[in-house]
């Protein structure tokens, strides 16, 4: 019967907790470990570009839209990096803020 209880209470503190984490977010559980899961995609295959060069972007995805911001040597890099981010699954759309060192 105490297990039972106990089962009870996780489970209805998780649906508390989950509840909590879209009313500060307006996302449900479901889209914010969609766009965990984009986030992650699209960070390895940044990583992988060209030895390296765009793995200090940050990215972040909201609603299957992906925000990129940092600085990036060059136009060229900026430019591939929004190709790379669009070419990750289940991307809508791309923010591309990335600023060019030097300009």
């Amino acid at each position: 019967m105490f297990r039972t209880i106990t089962h009870f209470a996780v489970a209805a503190l998780f649906v508390f907790v989950a509840a909590g984490c879209q009313s500060m977010t307006g996302e449900t559980t479901g889209e914010q470990l969609n766009d965990t899961g984009i986030t992650s995609s699209v960070k390895t295959k940044l990583a992988a570009e060209r030895a390296g060069t765009l793995s200090q972007v940050t990215v972040e995805t909201v609603r299957n839209t992906v925000y990129l911001t940092g600085v990036v040597p060059s136009a060229e890099d900026k430019r591939r990096a929004g190709e790379v981010a669009r070419s990750a699954d289940g991307v809508k759309e791309v923010v591309n803020n990335l600023q060019v060192r030097g300009q």
